[in-house]
């Protein structure tokens, strides 16, 4: 439609008439010139959209834009879901121990690539190289960037342009719609199916060996399980198959879990070292899962396989930066104490916490809660996350908020938007704080957060 003469859109400010406006004209002591021009011209280009309708004030209008615009977008929140590994808010939590590391490497130089008693270049990959070995009892290791790339890295190394068999149960989607045949494919390996959907056996296997075999490949079904009428190999038979054949058994485990948490009724997760001592050549898994670190790919295994992926260039593109190993490598000396680890490592802290602390921290955290939102207390369930223990379930105690006229929805989001940022669940019209995944220490402000969430 056409702006007629009568139109009030005409009649809007210009960006510089609004930039000598006294009540606009502080702002750029705040904020660049160039941010607080185009808060003045998002603002409006919104009041143009609504046929001319100017703003109650346009001072308060560019001041949240111009918050808006310099506030980073990568901010922290409190996670209130009880979903430990949640991808969505970043996954792992640090160890103190890492953080403290990150911030000594971060904050200058380092020996990222420095030979200190020979003065002369060294390796990025000799900072967790030996740790890696040491806890997992594999030859080497290799660190890149996440779990797929090291996928990618070890396929493109051992099996381009061959085949991989891979059972059909196995080609599975992971966060982000990437499916596990396009990854592969990606690598330059060629996908060879074997088996069925929900059984495959060792035969199927051994039928599809042939001379464009590449390498076996075993990826765990982390985010899913399937029960019933299944089957598939051991490990260690796909191993000696492999052996047989003379080409590498590689085995995807996912979530780089170092410790056994049977004792707290988490099972049906490999552990990286029994990958190794079951006869894999090269494993693969993440670090920012259930191993507790940063985001990283961590393979381990057969020393020649290891170094062959480490000399390839695709190695490069993969790397890991100085943050990262700084991070990984101090999760990981935790690990030399298993009982430390799960004391000091969040993910494992919470995983581990035991139920009767749970309904205590309930407790405490209903009492910061403002009356009027009725808190009570009541049993519930927390989650893994992160496509680690596919249907687990954590018993946990739930504190419960009754929003009322406001609305469970409309007060979550209040919750999300606010200073801190609080991601809770939203159920039966009521908003469910679990304190498996909030620090204690942390609940004074929560209750605070909770009783400004009311007003907005």
């Amino acid at each position: 439609m056409s702006e007629s003469s009568g139109d009030t859109r005409r009649r809007l400010p210009s960006v510089d008439r609004l930039l000598q406006d006294p009540s606009v004209r502080p702002f750029l002591d705040a904020a660049p010139r160039s941010v607080v021009v185009a808060a003045i011209r998002e603002a409006v280009e919104e009041a143009r959209q609504r046929g001319g309708r100017v703003p109650d004030s346009w001072a308060d209008e560019i001041r949240h834009k111009v918050v808006r615009r310099t506030a980073p977008s990568l901010a922290p929140v409190y996670n209130a879901t009880g979903v430990v590994l949640h991808t969505n808010l970043g996954r792992a939590p640090l160890a103190p121990a890492a953080m403290e590391a990150v911030a000594s490497t971060a904050a200058g130089y380092s020996t990222l690539e420095f030979d200190l008693t020979q003065g002369t270049r060294g390796s990025r990959n000799a900072h967790c190289r030996g740790l890696l070995a040491e806890l997992t009892g594999a030859e080497a290791g290799l660190v890149v960037n996440n779990a797929a790339g090291a996928l990618v890295l070890g396929l493109n190394e051992l099996a381009a342009g061959k085949d991989v068999l891979l059972s059909r149960g196995e080609l599975i989607e992971i966060g982000g719609s990437f499916r596990i045949p396009d990854i592969l494919g990606k690598s330059g390996a060629v996908l060879r199916e074997v088996g069925t959907t929900n059984r495959t056996h060792l035969e199927d296997y051994r039928a599809a060996l042939g001379g464009a075999t590449g390498a076996i490949l075993t990826v765990h079904q982390s985010n899913f399980a399937q029960t019933g009428f299944v089957a598939s190999p051991a490990p260690a038979e796909l191993a000696a198959l492999a052996r047989e054949a003379g080409v590498p058994y590689l085995y995807d485990v996912g979530s780089g879990l170092l410790v056994d948490l049977a004792r707290w009724g988490l099972q049906h997760e490999p552990l990286v070292q029994d990958a190794i001592r079951l006869g894999a050549d090269l494993v693969m898994f993440s670090g920012d899962k259930l191993l507790g670190g940063p985001q990283a790919g961590c393979l381990v295994g057969r020393a020649a396989w290891v170094e062959r992926c480490q000399r390839n260039p695709l190695a490069r593109a993969l790397r890991s930066d100085k943050s990262t190993l700084a991070a990984l490598e101090a999760t990981l000396m935790l690990y030399r104490d298993p009982v430390a680890a799960i004391r000091e490592i969040p993910v494992l802290q919470m995983l581990t916490t035991e139920l009767d602390v749970l309904e205590s921290r309930a407790r405490a955290l209903a009492d910061v809660c403002p009356a009027k939102l009725c808190p009570v207390i009541q049993p519930g369930e927390s989650a893994v996350g992160g496509g680690s223990f596919a249907g687990a379930r954590l018993p946990t105690r739930l504190v419960v908020l009754n929003p009322g006229t406001i609305g469970a929805e409309r007060y979550a989001r209040a919750l999300r938007v606010g200073t801190p940022a609080i991601v809770a669940r939203v159920a039966d019209e009521r908003v469910m704080l679990d304190p498996r995944t909030l620090p204690a220490e942390a609940f004074s402000e929560i209750g605070s957060r909770l009783a400004r969430a009311l007003e907005e």
